[in-house]
């Protein structure tokens, strides 16, 4: 016959039950192939140019984000998440408990080789659960995308792709994004697409290799009224009466 517990030991037990720890890390790496990484690196810094004058908007890629403050179980890292209405700054992880309660609306999965379905699965139930609004999940390998949205966590998500999507607008982040023969974009709100680090970089080396070329020309402008102001002084003519 198995002997009950007493109640004031069970009680005992429950209290040194070790409390949540919320780790920063699952020990997971943050991509699996390199394509995977330039996608998830393109959306995340595409997303933080987009809303770098939003200080009530952050943004994060491959962050634990835990929705359940009395388990560390319960857990999710999204390779982008964007989340409007709390501030920028430094997390370890997002402890949904402690930012007023706001789940990320807008979450971005990128497709490795080794994703399983039953892994997808349970991606999909966990961000349908806890109160995401918007979720794409793109595979830059097999060149798949779907995408999931709904107006609030008490609708069903839909699937903007199956409904014929080509041109989408973001009702929560206001940014386009086209999916035409299989190629996936994203749009800043000037209409720009999202650009690599590297092509960002080159941007910003034509631009200033552009002001240097308009400087110069300036100058040589200067340069040359200058001297024909002289001539005409030497001449016996006022430049200033002309």
């Amino acid at each position: 016959m198995q002997q009950r517990v007493p109640q004031e030991q069970e009680k005992n037990e429950k209290f040194q039950q070790p409390e949540a720890t919320f780790p920063d890390s699952d020990g997971k790496p943050m991509a699996e192939s390199t394509l995977q990484f330039e996608w998830i690196a393109l959306i995340k810094q595409g997303m933080e140019l987009a809303f770098q004058e939003r200080p009530d908007v952050f943004v994060a890629g491959d962050l634990l984000w835990y929705p359940d403050k009395s388990t560390d179980k319960i857990r999710q890292a999204p390779d982008v998440m964007v989340v409007v209405g709390r501030p920028k700054g430094y997390r370890g992880s997002y402890k949904q408990f402690n930012e007023e309660g706001i789940a990320p609306q807008v979450v971005f999965e990128i497709m490795s080789p080794r994703n399983r379905p039953g892994e997808m699965i349970r991606k999909y139930e966990f961000y349908e659960e806890y109160g995401v609004l918007e979720y794409y999940v793109y595979d830059p390998h097999k060149h798949t995308l779907e995408v999931y949205t709904r107006a609030s966590t008490d609708d069903y998500w839909v699937n903007a792709i199956v409904h014929g999507f080509t041109r989408w607008k973001s009702s929560i982040l206001g940014l386009e994004m086209t999916w035409i023969d299989k190629v996936f974009t994203l749009y800043q709100a000037d209409g720009t697409p999202f650009l690599s680090y590297t092509e960002l970089a080159e941007k910003n080396r034509l631009a200033e290799t552009e002001l240097r070329r308009t400087e110069k020309l300036i100058q040589d402008t200067q340069l040359k009224t200058e001297k024909l102001a002289e001539k005409l002084r030497s001449l016996g003519i006022d430049p200033d009466s002309l």
